[in-house]
């Protein structure tokens, strides 16, 4: 009875060592706010991550939610201990508020199945265009 105890005990524990062990992403954050930019700015922005496991991380694909957002993952795998970047280009063309997700797919082991959603969102705004954030003049009283 005692060697089949000893020997479950090592099965779990090996079983925890290995589920630790590969490649492991970690992201600065998973939420790109461009804030408030102007219609035809610059719509770039890089996601930072990690590779904090014991094994290369390879980012197999990414993939937008939709025609106006753009994302490039790396060429290459980010090997332990490295950082890595998906550079996302929204094009600003679009005037008004925005919400998207870039899915990235990779083989981290720390993230299910692999996949993270990252949010961006933001406003673009038309300078040429009457701003209908400001507060509208007071109409006068007439008595």
């Amino acid at each position: 009875m005692k060697k089949l105890y000893l020997l479950l005990v090592v099965f779990v524990a090996s079983g925890t060592l290995w589920a630790q062990s590969g490649p492991k992403i970690s992201f600065k954050t998973t939420e790109i706010d461009y804030g408030t930019v102007e219609k035809g700015d610059n719509g770039y922005r890089l996601i930072e991550f990690t590779n904090t496991g014991d094994a290369p991380l390879i980012i197999s694909r990414v993939k937008s939610s939709c025609g106006c957002t753009v994302a490039e993952k790396p060429d290459k795998p980010v090997m332990p201990g490295q950082k890595g970047r998906i550079k996302v280009h929204y094009n600003t063309r679009h005037v008004g508020p925005f919400r998207k997700t870039v899915t990235i797919y990779s083989n981290a082991v720390n993230v299910p199945n692999g996949v993270v959603v990252v949010k961006i969102k933001g406003r673009v705004v038309d300078p040429e265009k009457i701003n209908l954030d400001r507060p509208k003049p007071q109409s006068p009283v007439f008595r």
